[in-house]
């Protein structure tokens, strides 16, 4: 009888043990496999958005144009910079935010996957953080392609004239940029679809 007891507590410990064990990994740090995605498209948003954010800052360009000050036409030095346009300022704006957020982020991620435990409420602060910054990405996307689209087609109803045909380099350097920017709000919408995902993992 004494071995049949002993055998049934064994059971029962080892039975404890691995509820114990299971609900450390249900209620502890999100699964491993979560927490790898989550740093590597955190690591891919911070180098997409510092590439865009140099591309941006970078777009400068000066052309010699026809200005008409006086009987004859003289040709003039004419810069173009992202700061003549208040979209492609926010845009700068939201980038530096998300380069600096994603980062920041990076870590945090890091730590959850050295085996520190999380807990629902910062898995939580990451989903809405991510889903703000991927609204204001979107935003400023939206704005800047606007822009883009203007100085590539102009618009004839208005007579606003397209420049880049003039300003090759400089219309480049804002449409790489952009391009970017809607990259970096496709991977901020990622990461809040597997910041809802871990959430809901860890409720069942």
């Amino acid at each position: 009888m004494a071995t049949v007891d002993d055998g049934a507590a064994a059971n029962s410990g080892s039975k404890t043990a691995g509820a114990s064990e299971s609900g450390a990994g249900r209620y502890g740090r999100p699964p491993a496999k979560c927490s790898r995605v989550d740093l590597a498209l955190r690591a891919l948003l911070f180098a997409v958005t510092l590439s865009a954010l140099v591309v941006l800052a970078t777009s400068k360009q000066t052309v010699m144009v026809p200005v008409v000050l006086r009987p004859p036409l003289v040709f003039a030095p004419v810069a173009a910079k992202f700061t003549h346009s208040p979209a492609l300022i926010y845009l700068l704006a939201a980038l530096c935010a998300t380069c600096l957020y994603s980062l920041l982020s990076a870590v945090s991620s890091l730590r959850f996957l050295s085996g520190s435990a999380s807990s629902a409420k910062t898995i939580f602060l990451l989903l809405l953080l991510d889903a703000l910054c991927a609204g204001v990405m979107a935003s400023a996307t939206g704005a800047a392609a606007a822009v883009a689209w203007l100085g590539l087609k102009g618009n004839s109803h208005t007579r606003w004239n397209k420049i880049c045909n003039t300003y090759g380099d400089f219309c480049r350097h804002i449409g790489s940029s952009t391009a970017l920017a809607l990259v970096s709000s496709v991977l901020l919408l990622l990461l809040a679809f597997l910041n809802a995902y871990t959430l809901y993992r860890r409720s069942r």
